[in-house]
């Protein structure tokens, strides 16, 4: 490990001597690509840079307690050297993290897909609920969300929605989210106060800007423009603003009525378009991608769950990590960062015991 990151901070010397010469910065395309390279090694060499600091403090003291000292000076040398210590053990932890092979998508923002699945009216203002963490837990990230299609029930629920959510790193902390949620509760027209129990859908899709990446002929999309509205005559738009794009070789059909101008949903909805042929383009390269996504997304059915939200007990549970809380209501107005948290720890322990025994250089 030692090895691989001292490559990693010559390289950023080497890309910061690059990107300050002329003829680099004149090749855009160039100078685009290695300010990436820049912004992605930075974190991990700061970091490295900071365990050598801390490693010289960790020496320095040592020597020091070998020599002749006054009580009070060598109480101090000492618990300098032992908090040097343990924030060199932490680094250490740190770098391993940092070394792990990162999701390409992870800085990307995101689209988020929910449906109602099992339920009917009861799953459609559950998939409301779900909208409303998401945007709530957005916020505290400091990400901005921009509803972008939905399709509302006559009570206030979702059958669906769709909606982006921006700034760096929103893959990273949404990613988890795929899959199907199942919620018990007792509604509000069960006579009886009986429990049901309902599913909604999430899909989370990495959001593609790259025309590089992606490349749609033209030829092969339709293109429906319709006036927007929301239940019960709201949001009614006077003008067909609204658009609706069909990519006639997958299927795939997209839609955007939230902005004023028809340009702009057309450009909203070409950008979803672009992330779902992006992911169905992932999964195709390799089958077990393919599985996986299968397992998180699934049909709907109450079975298929990753995470159950049960209000008379007030719990949350993760089901891929065996988590529960007792803590519904403050998850579901944006407190995630307890279950996000233990999936990320999850994920990244897991990718510690695939790459071996790491840092024993260190």
């Amino acid at each position: 490990m030692f090895d691989k990151v001292q490559l990693a901070e010559n390289r950023y010397e080497e890309i910061t001597n690059m990107i300050s010469d002329p003829d680099v910065i004149s090749n855009q395309d160039l100078y685009r690509k290695l300010m990436k390279e820049h912004a992605d090694l930075e974190e991990l060499v700061n970091k490295y840079r900071e365990y050598k600091k801390t490693s010289e403090t960790v020496t320095e003291t040592r020597g020091m307690l070998n020599e002749q000292l006054d009580e009070e000076f060598r109480e101090l040398c000492q618990a300098e050297f032992e908090e040097a210590q343990e924030q060199l053990e932490e680094i250490k932890k740190e770098l391993k993290i940092l070394l792990l092979p990162k999701d390409p998508n992870d800085d990307r923002n995101v689209i988020v897909e929910i449906r109602g699945g099992a339920g009917g009216d009861e799953a459609a203002l559950f998939a409301y609920v779900l909208y409303r963490m998401y945007t709530k837990f957005a916020e505290k990230c400091g990400f901005r969300t921009t509803l972008m299609d939905y399709n509302e029930t006559e009570i206030g629920g979702f059958k669906e929605v769709v909606f982006s959510i921006d700034g760096k790193g929103a893959y990273s902390k949404f990613k988890f989210e795929s899959g199907v949620h199942r919620v018990q509760r007792v509604p509000e027209t069960e006579a009886q106060g009986r429990i049901h129990t309902s599913t909604v859908t999430v899909a989370v899709l990495p959001e593609v800007d790259d025309v590089e990446e992606v490349t749609i002929n033209p030829a092969d999309i339709e293109m429906q423009v319709y006036r927007a509205s929301g239940a019960g005559g709201q949001h009614i738009n006077k003008t067909s603003s609204a658009v609706r794009i069909i990519h006639k070789p997958s299927g795939i059909v997209v839609a955007c009525q939230e902005e004023r101008s028809q340009l702009q949903n057309k450009e909203k909805a070409m950008t979803t378009l672009r992330s779902k042929l992006y992911d169905m383009a992932q999964r195709e390269q390799s089958d077990a991608v393919a599985q996986d996504r299968k397992s998180q997304v699934g049909t709907g059915d109450r079975g298929e769950k990753i995470r159950t939200y049960n209000y008379p007990q007030g719990r949350i549970t993760d089901h891929r990590v065996g988590l529960t809380l007792y803590k519904l209501e403050a998850v579901l107005n944006g407190d995630m960062e307890d279950v996000v948290d233990v999936l990320i720890t999850t994920e990244q322990a897991e990718k510690l015991g695939n790459s071996g025994n790491m840092g024993d250089e260190f």
